[in-house]
Protein backbone atom coordinates (compact mmCIF):
# COMPACT_ATOMS: atom_id res chain seq x y z
CA UNK A 1 0.00 0.00 0.00
CA UNK A 2 1.43 3.25 -0.74
CA UNK A 3 1.96 5.73 2.59
CA UNK A 4 -0.45 8.27 1.67
CA UNK A 5 -3.52 5.19 0.69
CA UNK A 6 -6.32 5.37 3.53
CA UNK A 7 -7.30 1.56 3.81
CA UNK A 8 -9.92 1.29 6.51
CA UNK A 9 -9.14 -1.40 8.88
CA UNK A 10 -12.06 -3.62 8.38
CA UNK A 11 -11.19 -3.73 4.28
CA UNK A 12 -9.99 -7.26 2.98
CA UNK A 13 -7.10 -6.49 0.16
CA UNK A 14 -6.08 -9.49 -1.12
CA UNK A 15 -2.72 -11.32 -1.98
CA UNK A 16 -0.78 -8.96 -4.42
CA UNK A 17 -3.17 -6.12 -4.93
CA UNK A 18 -1.78 -2.70 -4.72
CA UNK A 19 -3.80 0.59 -3.45
CA UNK A 20 -1.71 3.96 -4.87
CA UNK A 21 -1.34 7.02 -3.52
CA UNK A 22 -4.43 8.71 -2.49
CA UNK A 23 -7.28 6.03 -2.56
CA UNK A 24 -9.63 5.59 -0.30
CA UNK A 25 -10.89 1.89 0.07
CA UNK A 26 -13.32 1.82 3.06
CA UNK A 27 -14.78 -0.44 5.60
CA UNK A 28 -15.99 -3.91 4.66
CA UNK A 29 -14.96 -3.99 1.36
CA UNK A 30 -13.41 -6.90 -0.07
CA UNK A 31 -10.61 -6.58 -3.21
CA UNK A 32 -9.53 -9.98 -4.45
CA UNK A 33 -5.99 -11.36 -5.12
CA UNK A 34 -3.70 -9.19 -7.92
CA UNK A 35 -6.21 -5.79 -8.48
CA UNK A 36 -4.69 -2.55 -8.96
CA UNK A 37 -6.54 0.53 -7.38
CA UNK A 38 -5.16 3.49 -8.49
CA UNK A 39 -4.62 7.04 -7.64
CA UNK A 40 -6.87 8.99 -6.07
CA UNK A 41 -9.91 6.24 -6.36
CA UNK A 42 -12.44 6.03 -4.12
CA UNK A 43 -14.16 2.24 -3.13
CA UNK A 44 -17.21 2.42 -1.03
CA UNK A 45 -18.38 0.48 2.26
CA UNK A 46 -18.49 -2.56 1.66
CA UNK A 47 -17.82 -3.03 -2.13
CA UNK A 48 -17.21 -6.70 -3.81
CA UNK A 49 -14.04 -6.69 -5.89
CA UNK A 50 -13.21 -9.67 -7.70
CA UNK A 51 -9.89 -11.06 -8.65
CA UNK A 52 -7.27 -9.15 -10.72
CA UNK A 53 -9.43 -6.37 -11.57
CA UNK A 54 -7.69 -2.42 -11.97
CA UNK A 55 -9.51 0.48 -11.32
CA UNK A 56 -7.86 3.34 -12.45
CA UNK A 57 -6.66 6.93 -11.02
CA UNK A 58 -9.53 8.80 -9.83
CA UNK A 59 -12.59 6.55 -10.28
CA UNK A 60 -15.46 6.13 -7.81
CA UNK A 61 -16.54 3.07 -7.03
CA UNK A 62 -19.87 3.32 -4.80
CA UNK A 63 -21.48 0.95 -2.45
CA UNK A 64 -22.99 -1.86 -3.10
CA UNK A 65 -21.07 -2.11 -6.22
CA UNK A 66 -19.88 -5.69 -6.93
CA UNK A 67 -17.38 -6.38 -9.59
CA UNK A 68 -16.60 -9.77 -11.15
CA UNK A 69 -13.31 -10.82 -11.75
CA UNK A 70 -10.90 -9.06 -13.99
CA UNK A 71 -12.67 -6.13 -14.54
CA UNK A 72 -11.20 -3.11 -15.94
CA UNK A 73 -12.51 0.80 -14.38
CA UNK A 74 -11.35 3.48 -16.18
CA UNK A 75 -9.48 6.72 -15.14
CA UNK A 76 -12.33 8.98 -13.65
CA UNK A 77 -15.48 6.55 -14.29
CA UNK A 78 -18.27 6.73 -11.75
CA UNK A 79 -20.92 4.55 -10.84
CA UNK A 80 -23.56 5.61 -8.36
CA UNK A 81 -25.57 4.35 -6.29
CA UNK A 82 -28.69 6.41 -5.48
CA UNK A 83 -31.54 6.80 -8.25
CA UNK A 84 -32.91 10.17 -7.02
CA UNK A 85 -30.38 11.72 -5.42
CA UNK A 86 -31.36 14.95 -2.47
CA UNK A 87 -29.32 16.69 -0.16
CA UNK A 88 -31.93 17.15 1.56
CA UNK A 89 -35.49 15.39 2.55
CA UNK A 90 -38.54 17.03 1.40
CA UNK A 91 -39.16 19.07 4.82
CA UNK A 92 -35.58 21.00 4.22
CA UNK A 93 -33.74 18.67 6.96
CA UNK A 94 -30.30 17.09 5.64
CA UNK A 95 -30.24 14.02 4.21
CA UNK A 96 -28.63 10.94 5.98
CA UNK A 97 -27.77 7.55 5.38
CA UNK A 98 -30.90 5.95 6.85
CA UNK A 99 -32.77 8.62 4.36
CA UNK A 100 -32.11 6.29 1.54
CA UNK A 101 -31.36 2.68 0.21
CA UNK A 102 -28.39 2.28 -1.81
CA UNK A 103 -28.98 1.00 -5.22
CA UNK A 104 -25.54 -0.55 -7.29
CA UNK A 105 -23.50 -1.68 -10.39
CA UNK A 106 -23.00 -5.07 -11.18
CA UNK A 107 -20.30 -5.69 -13.23
CA UNK A 108 -19.81 -9.42 -14.87
CA UNK A 109 -16.03 -11.01 -15.35
CA UNK A 110 -13.71 -9.21 -17.82
CA UNK A 111 -16.02 -6.26 -18.92
CA UNK A 112 -14.39 -3.16 -19.43
CA UNK A 113 -15.47 0.57 -18.72
CA UNK A 114 -13.73 3.64 -20.57
CA UNK A 115 -12.35 6.62 -19.01
CA UNK A 116 -15.11 8.99 -17.61
CA UNK A 117 -17.76 6.78 -18.00
CA UNK A 118 -20.90 6.94 -15.97
CA UNK A 119 -22.75 4.00 -14.52
CA UNK A 120 -26.18 5.08 -13.24
CA UNK A 121 -27.56 2.54 -10.87
CA UNK A 122 -29.32 0.38 -10.60
CA UNK A 123 -27.89 -1.60 -13.13
CA UNK A 124 -25.88 -4.73 -14.63
CA UNK A 125 -23.00 -4.50 -16.99
CA UNK A 126 -22.48 -8.28 -18.45
CA UNK A 127 -19.14 -10.16 -19.02
CA UNK A 128 -16.96 -9.09 -21.04
CA UNK A 129 -18.58 -5.94 -22.60
CA UNK A 130 -17.22 -3.03 -23.24
CA UNK A 131 -18.79 0.93 -22.28
CA UNK A 132 -16.96 3.29 -24.45
CA UNK A 133 -15.02 6.28 -23.03
CA UNK A 134 -17.95 9.13 -21.60
CA UNK A 135 -20.58 7.09 -21.62
CA UNK A 136 -23.93 6.98 -19.96
CA UNK A 137 -25.16 4.28 -18.98
CA UNK A 138 -28.66 3.97 -17.80
CA UNK A 139 -29.91 0.86 -18.64
CA UNK A 140 -28.89 -3.24 -18.21
CA UNK A 141 -25.67 -3.99 -20.92
CA UNK A 142 -25.82 -7.31 -22.39
CA UNK A 143 -23.13 -9.51 -22.12
CA UNK A 144 -19.90 -8.91 -25.35
CA UNK A 145 -21.84 -5.72 -26.31
CA UNK A 146 -20.03 -2.58 -26.79
CA UNK A 147 -22.10 0.73 -25.59
CA UNK A 148 -21.23 4.25 -26.53
CA UNK A 149 -23.27 7.67 -26.21
CA UNK A 150 -25.27 9.84 -23.28
CA UNK A 151 -27.42 7.91 -23.04
CA UNK A 152 -25.51 4.77 -24.27
CA UNK A 153 -26.61 2.40 -27.47
CA UNK A 154 -25.21 -0.90 -27.94
CA UNK A 155 -23.01 -0.08 -31.46
CA UNK A 156 -21.27 -3.51 -31.81
CA UNK A 157 -20.22 -6.73 -30.11
CA UNK A 158 -16.98 -7.51 -28.42
CA UNK A 159 -14.95 -10.76 -27.68
CA UNK A 160 -13.12 -11.56 -24.96
CA UNK A 161 -9.56 -10.23 -26.27
CA UNK A 162 -11.30 -6.56 -26.16
CA UNK A 163 -11.76 -6.18 -30.13
CA UNK A 164 -15.35 -5.04 -31.52
CA UNK A 165 -16.05 -8.51 -33.46
CA UNK A 166 -16.48 -8.24 -37.49
CA UNK A 167 -19.71 -9.83 -39.01
CA UNK A 168 -18.63 -13.00 -41.09
CA UNK A 169 -21.96 -14.46 -42.24
CA UNK A 170 -24.04 -15.76 -39.92
CA UNK A 171 -21.33 -15.23 -37.51
CA UNK A 172 -19.40 -12.88 -35.39
CA UNK A 173 -15.64 -13.27 -35.73
CA UNK A 174 -12.61 -11.65 -33.27
CA UNK A 175 -10.18 -10.12 -35.49
CA UNK A 176 -7.93 -11.29 -32.69
CA UNK A 177 -8.32 -14.88 -31.79
CA UNK A 178 -10.44 -16.24 -34.65
CA UNK A 179 -13.25 -17.50 -32.57
CA UNK A 180 -16.49 -17.29 -33.60
CA UNK A 181 -19.70 -16.00 -32.22
CA UNK A 182 -23.58 -15.95 -32.66
CA UNK A 183 -26.49 -14.20 -31.88
CA UNK A 184 -28.53 -15.71 -28.99
CA UNK A 185 -31.51 -14.13 -26.38
CA UNK A 186 -29.80 -10.38 -26.87
CA UNK A 187 -26.24 -11.59 -26.51
CA UNK A 188 -23.67 -13.43 -28.50
CA UNK A 189 -22.04 -16.92 -27.33
CA UNK A 190 -18.79 -18.72 -28.37
CA UNK A 191 -19.77 -21.31 -31.36
CA UNK A 192 -19.17 -24.69 -30.57
CA UNK A 193 -17.49 -26.82 -33.32
CA UNK A 194 -19.42 -30.19 -33.54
Amino acid sequence: MAPSADVAEGAEIGDGSQVWHLAQVREGVRLGEGCVVGRGAYIGTGVQVGRNCKIQNYALVYEPAVLGDGVFVGPGVVLTNDTYPRAVNPDGSLKSASDWDAVGVRIGDGASIGARAVCVAPLSIGAWATVAAGAVVTRDVPAHAIVAGVPARRVGWVGRAGHPLRQDGQHWLCPETGVRYEEHDDTIREVVAA
